[in-house]
């Protein structure tokens, strides 16, 4: 009878089903489905891009789970970065979008950042703007041609912003205030359309967009040559379309404006960024960077990003976190004057 029993309960622990910390990477996610949560209202960049994530990643996944979008938007994309860093589940089976700009609110002291980005499991990031540029951008037809109108020629220029805190704004203060390029800088706009079409009506000069924006948004005013870009942010170099337009970064006078810009770059560098829960089991931590870096080089996954215009130069976890790790070292002094601009109430 002992015997009996001891055969029983061998052959109904067979049939039970593993502990997660028993189940191979393979196992797990063949087992259960997915979750990638997006910190935004559906149809914007990270909508799209979080739903490309989800339809291609589990190709290259073991176990090939099928992956549910989650839209969860909320205090910019703040709320779910704490969410996903304190409460999410923290077994592989969550995964988020991240808006760009969140990490560097936690780098900079927002008390609302519950979180440290450097502990983020991060998987890597679509964009680091290697094919983009953050444009200031005026009409075509200003009189000014290049910086040194705006900075030394005594011409003006009016930029459109959105609320305070936005990056178009951000950095038409930085034109304005770190440059010390004459800028006008007229605040309340609601986004990019609204601006274009101020552009277009001679209420504003220019504003601060995407190239990529800017190219999908209004072809025929950049193809006809109706826009003219005098800066381009969120790169080290030129970019190779623009080779006669400076960088930021040039155009900074000494360390300390070069730092900030840098700094206020960082978003752009990891533009779409996908994260998951710190903690994660280390094999499943390493199956999701490895799927996703993958994933990125996918044809089929080019063609469609491809399709709807999506630029993608991607960058692995670890290029993310060099990127924080930079980013956590900018001077005291840098930060403070950083906060002042971005939290700039006008």
């Amino acid at each position: 009878m002992t015997h009996f029993r001891m055969l029983l309960a061998f052959v109904l622990a067979l049939a039970l089903p593993l502990p997660a910390t028993a189940q191979t990477v393979e196992q797990f996610y063949a087992s259960r489905g997915m979750t990638i949560i997006v910190p935004t209202s559906p149809g914007g960049i990270n909508d799209i891009s979080g739903r490309l994530v989800a339809r291609f990643l589990p190709k290259h996944l073991p176990g090939k789970p099928n992956i549910v979008v989650q839209n969860q938007p909320g205090a910019g994309g703040l709320a779910n970065a704490n969410v996903l860093y304190n409460s999410a589940e923290k077994d592989g089976s969550v995964i988020s979008m991240m808006e760009r700009a969140i990490p560097l609110l936690a780098l900079t002291g927002d008390a609302n950042a519950k979180f440290d980005p450097l502990k983020f499991t991060w998987l890597g990031s679509l964009s680091s703007y290697g094919n983009d540029a953050y444009l200031l951008l005026i009409n075509a037809a200003h009189k000014a041609r290049s910086v040194a109108d705006i900075k030394t020629g005594g011409m003006e220029v009016s930029l459109g912003a959105n609320r305070s805190g936005s990056t178009n704004l951000t950095f038409a203060l930085i034109a304005r205030d770190v440059l010390r390029l004459n800028v006008k800088v007229i605040r309340g706009y609601t986004g990019a359309a609204p601006m274009m079409l101020a552009q277009q009506r001679g209420e504003l000069d220019g504003q601060v967009i995407g190239f990529w924006s800017v190219q999908a948004g209004q072809p025929d005013l950049w193809q006809g040559k109706k826009l003219l870009p005098i800066i381009q942010f969120g790169r080290a170099v030129r970019h190779k379309d623009m080779p006669d337009v400076p960088t930021g970064r040039e155009l900074a006078a000494d360390a300390t404006a070069r730092q900030l810009i840098e700094l206020a770059e960082l978003p752009f560098e990891m533009a779409l960024p996908t994260a998951a829960p710190p903690g994660i089991p280390a094999d499943r931590a390493a199956a999701l960077r490895a799927a996703y870096a993958s994933m990125v080089k996918d044809q089929a996954f080019l063609d469609e990003a491809a399709r709807i215009k999506l630029e993608i130069s991607p960058i692995d976890g670890e290029a993310i976190l060099g990127l924080l790790k930079r980013a956590a070292a900018t001077p005291k002094d840098v930060i403070e004057r950083y906060n002042k601009l971005a939290g700039d109430k006008g």
